[in-house]
Order: C-alpha cells, then sequence, then structure tokens
C-alpha cells in the first residue's frame, strides 16, 4: 500500500477534551459557525460524539488506508476521512464500525457515504456521513492515501490533534486554540441556559 502516516506533531485536544464533555454542540453553535460540518448527519439517534481528531483521506475506491488509520489511533479519537473521487463508494460500514469499538474510538466522521446501515443503527456507535451507499470500497491495484495530515471536509480544512465535538443536532471541528477560546464562554453558555430551563419548567408547573 502506499500511504502517508505521520504521527502529528502539533498542540491537540488532549487537555480539554473531558471539559467538553457536557456541553451540546447547538451551544457551540449559539457562539459561533466556525468549524461546523455542514451536510453531515449523524446516522444514529441519541449519539454524542468527542475526541481528538486523526485524520484520513482516502482515494476511493479503495479503502485500505483506514486500516492504516485504526493501527495509529488512540482510544477516544475522533476519525475523520475525507473521501476523494466517486462518493458513490461507501468507506465505512459494519466490520470498519466493530474494528473501531475493538480499538476504543470516541467516533467517525465520514465526508462521504456509508453503508450497513441497519447495522451502524442497531449498534448505536457515533457517525456522521454525508449519505449512504450499497456500493462499497474495494481492493485496486495500486492503493493510496494518508494518515494525519490535513483534510478537507463540507469545505472544512481540518488537521489533526483538533477536537471533534458532535450529537444529533450536528458536528463541529475546532483546533486546539479555538477549542480553548470558547471553552469557558460555552460552559457559561449552558449555565445560563440551565437555569433559564429550571425557571421555566417551575412557570409551567404552577400553571
Amino acid at each position: 500500500m502506499i500511504s502517508k502516516v505521520i504521527e502529528p506533531e502539533q498542540d491537540t485536544c488532549t487537555d480539554i477534551v473531558e471539559s467538553w464533555r457536557d456541553i451540546s454542540a447547538s451551544t457551540l453553535g449559539h457562539l459561533t459557525c466556525e468549524g461546523y460540518l455542514e451536510g453531515l448527519r449523524p446516522v444514529s439517534d441519541n449519539i454524542r460524539l468527542l475526541g481528538n481528531v486523526v485524520t484520513v483521506k482516502v482515494f476511493l475506491p479503495d479503502g485500505g488506508i483506514l486500516r492504516d488509520a485504526l493501527l495509529l489511533s488512540q482510544p477516544r479519537d475522533v476519525l475523520v476521512i475525507e473521501c476523494v473521487g466517486d462518493k458513490k463508494y461507501a468507506c465505512w460500514g459494519e466490520l470498519r464500525t466493530l474494528a473501531a469499538r475493538i480499538k476504543g474510538l470516541a467516533g467517525v466522521i465520514v465526508g462521504g457515504t456509508v453503508t450497513d446501515v441497519v447495522a451502524l443503527r442497531k449498534d448505536g456507535f457515533p457517525i456522521f456521513s454525508e449519505g449512504i451507499s450499497a456500493v462499497t470500497t474495494r481492493p485496486v491495484e495500486e492503493c493510496r492515501g494518508n494518515v494525519n495530515q490535513p483534510v478537507r471536509v463540507a469545505g472544512i480544512d481540518i488537521l489533526p490533534g483538533s477536537l471533534a465535538i458532535g450529537d444529533d443536532d450536528g458536528v463541529f471541528i475546532l483546533t486546539p486554540q479555538r477549542a480553548r477560546d470558547f471553552l469557558p464562554l460555552a460552559k457559561e453558555k449552558e449555565k445560563r441556559d440551565t437555569e433559564r430551563r429550571l425557571e421555566m419548567m417551575a412557570q409551567l408547573q404552577t400553571r
């Protein structure tokens, strides 16, 4: 396989991931549209995705580079996959999801299509994608791809080591610096919303 795999050397969000645990995507969306992956939707309902990004570039119809990405990734990482080529070739399905679970990943973001959706929905593993296809990747004579280099998904340039945060409302990617900048603002927004929610629920109970 011709592939380029790079261990990330730049700053990462490892130290603040857990600080984002209780912050929703829509809370961040009240503060910014920066890093929002427009057009990507969760495959399953009631999901939560949060972790450091490992980037993967797949040259369809081959998806062999994903094996390298899974080997390189660490527990609680999030794979972010840029699909180059004809996106009717789904690069992610049931077996790769099982492999991701064994590895302990926090989720997968696919800038392309997925398959085996009945199994994926039953499993409930956090996956975002642009769509669904019954046509899948397959081995080719000369494989290409790379891991932990910059990728582009939904018009957003994404670096390895960034923060991925997503739920049923959508998914964001923030650079480490932006994740740190937005964290106190997002926490304050969550606090205000919680207080307001309790006030409104109390008003409803008095009616």
